[in-house]
């Protein structure tokens, strides 16, 4: 059992958990929870010195090996404010050529709504997220927290030069504007089609919103200027959903019974 904070493997998971540098370079993550654990292929598996009385984190470890720290020390590789007693290290995978269904985000700082819009489109079927390098890192413990386990259905892409992927996508990206596009109800959702959202407030940029192939809105109660990002995009991808696979065309058993 590890018992000392500056253990050179504890300094290193910590840096890793706090340094998005790090996590670039060598291409590694830190996940924590047995939520996330369970769906993750983990090369080191950590577990705390209490965690390890909890049954839920036994039956994870049942058969594999864990690196046992004094709770203490587990807290300091835990972004948690409570920490749950198990966390892994992670490959980050390389990503694909992002295909459709796929979504672009300019600029969304907030590590929350970041990791909201990656759960929401998991869950409505996108296959892709590619972020520009003013977002919060994808793969931040907030970000990974907040995204629940979408991180490793979705194909996750951090990019310079959202442009340029914008560019080379292979289907039409439709912009999210507070106002002045057209109303979602009436936009086509048909065929191969991503998703443009910028950050809160600021939204997407000008020159962005003018490669979009359509610039769509989302229809509100008035005196309503607008809502969240992370909010607005499961609309959008909800939308989407159903106008590609809707349940009374014996659409997919994913939307079957939920986009009447």
């Amino acid at each position: 059992m590890i018992t000392s904070r500056d253990n050179p493997r504890v300094k290193r998971w910590a840096k890793l958990a706090q340094d998005p540098r790090l996590r670039r370079k060598e291409r590694r993550a830190l996940i924590e929870g047995p939520h996330l654990v369970a769906l993750a292929e983990p090369l080191v598996l950590l577990a705390s010195e209490s965690g390890l009385k909890r049954k839920e984190i036994q039956d994870l470890l049942a058969g594999r090996e864990a690196i046992v720290m004094a709770d203490r020390v587990f807290k300091a590789i835990a972004e948690a404010d409570t920490p749950q007693g198990i966390a892994a290290e992670i490959e980050i995978p390389e990503p694909g050529a992002p295909v459709a269904p796929a979504v672009f985000l300019e600029g969304v700082q907030d590590p929350g709504n970041v990791g909201t819009i990656l759960r929401s489109a998991a869950a409505f079927g996108v296959k892709a997220a590619v972020l520009d390098g003013a977002c919060a890192d994808a793969w931040s413990p907030k970000v990974l927290r907040a995204g629940m386990g979408a991180h490793f259905t979705l194909s996750i892409q951090e990019t310079d030069d959202l442009r340029d992927a914008i560019g080379n996508f292979a289907g039409r990206v439709l912009c999210a504007v507070p106002r002045g596009g057209l109303n979602l109800a009436e936009a086509n959702l048909s065929g191969p089609i991503g998703w443009l959202f910028g950050a809160e407030g600021a939204g997407v940029s000008p020159g962005l919103q003018t490669i979009a192939a359509q610039r769509v809105t989302l229809p509100m109660a008035p005196g309503t200027e607008s809502i969240n990002v992370g909010a607005a995009a499961a609309i959008f991808f909800y939308a989407a959903f159903c106008a590609e696979s809707p349940p009374w065309q014996g659409g997919s058993e994913l939307a079957s019974g939920g986009c009447r």
